[in-house]
């Protein structure tokens, strides 16, 4: 579960629909990534994001999946791994413009390869109820998870 609001990678943008410009964006494992780019992006995708410092983050991480299009970030997925067989799929995001294209799918999948790759044998992802179509589209299933919240 997360405290992010009821949307995703699978709700459609709202607004008017914008055509995209320039090629598909394409998955890429670990490419260059700024904190003010992640900002950037959570801004557009979650109502009510407030700056972070990402550094921690991507200091920790087994690895991230990117998106761009003509040099923007417009999807990302953090994986973070327990150093054995199991890794946790977070932050799923994509660019409200971006939505309801595949985008999302390609993300989460190129997630899991590289995980797979990197000597993960489990992928856990949390998700709200309203997005198990789009998790199921990704290829988890689903199965019961207990979670306990740490902040008061």
């Amino acid at each position: 579960m997360t405290d992010r609001p009821a949307s995703g990678p699978d709700r459609p943008a709202s607004g008017p629909d914008r055509p995209a410009s320039g090629p598909d964006p394409v998955p890429a494992v670990d490419s260059a990534l700024t904190g003010d780019e992640l900002n950037e992006l959570f801004h557009a995708s979650w109502p009510g994001h407030r700056d972070t410092d990402f550094a921690p983050v991507l200091a920790r991480r087994l690895l991230h999946v990117t998106a761009r299009r003509d040099g923007r970030l417009v999807g990302y997925v953090n994986v973070v791994g327990d150093g054995g067989a199991h890794a946790f799929l977070l932050d799923t995001t994509v660019h409200p413009d971006e939505r309801r294209r595949g985008l999302g799918v390609a993300l989460v999948r190129a997630a899991a390869e590289a995980a797979r790759e990197r000597g993960a044998r489990w992928l856990h992802v949390d998700f709200e109820p309203h997005l198990t179509r789009f998790y199921e589209e990704c290829g988890f299933r689903s199965t019961a998870a207990g979670l306990m919240r740490l902040d008061p």
